[in-house]
C-alpha cells in the first residue's frame, strides 16, 4: 500500500522576500505549524552544513514568527533582539513561544546560563532558564512540559540533566523528570520525538548498529516510563497513536525519506510496511515531528504529513 504524503505547507515568494529564510520550526500539540524566519541580511552561512542548519544569525538578531493554525490561517507575529542562537523552537499553551540554544555554558561563577528564552504572545521575554547542555531534541507537552534528549557533548559534560540522557521540564525549566537508571542502557545521542496524547515519545541510541537504538515511552502523570527497541536504526522522523508507529530515516542527497510502518505486538515493536518516498526537497537534520499519530516531515521548504 502506498504511502500517502500530504502537502501542508510551503511560504510563498511574498513571505520569503519581506521575512527572509525559514529557519528553526515546530508543532504544538493542536498541530499548530510555527516557522521562525530570519531576515537574509542577519545570517551566515556554514558550507559544512546541509539544508536550512547551515545559516546562523549574528546575535541578536530580529524574527518574524509564521504559525500555520490548524484550519489553515496563518498569523505572524515579530520577534526582536533575540540573543541567542536557536536550535529548537516550541509552542507553550497560552500563545507563548520558547526559543532554545543547544549548547549551555556556565558563568564566572560557576553556575549554568540561561539557554531557553519563554516569550509572551507580546513579544517579551517572561522567563528564562537552562534546559541542559548539547540539546539534540526538544518536544513540548499538552501542559507546556518540555520533553529532552542529549548528544554526546552534553552526556558527558557537567551538567548534571543531560548526564542522564534524555529529561523532562516543567514550563518554568524546573526539573519534572528523570531515567533514574530506569533505560534499558546508556544514551549517546537523542534522534526524534513524538506525542501521543498526553504520553511522550522519544528515540535514542547507545551505541551505533542494530540493536543500539531504542524507542522509550513516557507518560507524565506518573512517570512511568517503558523502553524497546526501535525497529528503524537511527529514525530522524516519529509518530506514534496508540500500538500503530511511523518512522522516517532520511536518504542523504536525495529528495526522498524511508518511511517505516510498525505496530506493538506481543511486546515488540514489528515492521509491517518499509517504502522509500519522494518528498518535495531535501531531508535533512531535525526534519520531523510526531503529534497525535501524524508525522510532520520538513523537506526543504516544504512541510508534509504522514499518518501513522
Amino acid at each position: 500500500m502506498a504511502v500517502a504524503v500530504q502537502q501542508v505547507w510551503e511560504p510563498a515568494a511574498a513571505d520569503l522576500r519581506m521575512r527572509g529564510r525559514p529557519l528553526w520550526w515546530t508543532v504544538s500539540p493542536s498541530q499548530q505549524l510555527a516557522v521562525l524566519f530570519v531576515n537574509q541580511g542577519q545570517l551566515s552561512h556554514a558550507s559544512s552544513i546541509a539544508g536550512w542548519l547551515g545559516w546562523m544569525p549574528e546575535v541578536p538578531f530580529d524574527g518574524v514568527l509564521v504559525i500555520r493554525q490548524a484550519d489553515g490561517s496563518v498569523d505572524h507575529r515579530i520577534i526582536r533582539s533575540i540573543p541567542v542562537r536557536p536550535s529548537h523552537i516550541a509552542l507553550p499553551p497560552g500563545g507563548r513561544l520558547l526559543i532554545v540554544s543547544g549548547r549551555a555554558h556556565k558563568d564566572e561563577k560557576g553556575f549554568w546560563k540561561p539557554n531557553a528564552l519563554l516569550y509572551s504572545p507580546e513579544g517579551a521575554v517572561e522567563d528564562s532558564f537552562c534546559i541542559g547542555d548539547d540539546i539534540d531534541v526538544l518536544v513540548s507537552g499538552q501542559d507546556g512540559s518540555i520533553w529532552t534528549a542529549y548528544g554526546d557533548e552534553g552526556i558527558y559534560g557537567s551538567h548534571p540533566q543531560s548526564a542522564a540522557g534524555l529529561a523532562g521540564w516543567d514550563s518554568r525549566g524546573q526539573t519534572l523528570w528523570a531515567p533514574n537508571g530506569r533505560l534499558p542502557e546508556w544514551p549517546l545521542a537523542g534522534f526524534s520525538a513524538a506525542t501521543d496524547g498526553d504520553q511522550v515519545w522519544l528515540a535514542w541510541y547507545s551505541r551505533p548498529g542494530a540493536g543500539g537504538t531504542f524507542l522509550t515511552r513516557i507518560t507524565p502523570a506518573t512517570g512511568e516510563v517503558t523502553s524497546w527497541p526501535c525497529p528503524v536504526e537511527a529514525p530522524d522522523g516519529l509518530a506514534v497513536r496508540g500500538h500503530h508507529a511511523i518512522l522516517t530515516r532520511r536518504v542523504h542527497n536525495k529528495n526522498s525519506t524511508a518511511v517505516t510502518r510498525a505496530e506493538l505486538v506481543d511486546g515488540s515493536w514489528a515492521t509491517t510496511e518499509r517504502q522509500i518516498v519522494e518528498t518535495p526537497g531535501p531531508v535533512v537534520m531535525r526534519c520531523g515531528q510526531g503529534r497525535d499519530g501524524v508525522l510532520w516531515l520538513r523537506a526543504g521548504d516544504t512541510w508534509v504529513r504522514i499518518e501513522a
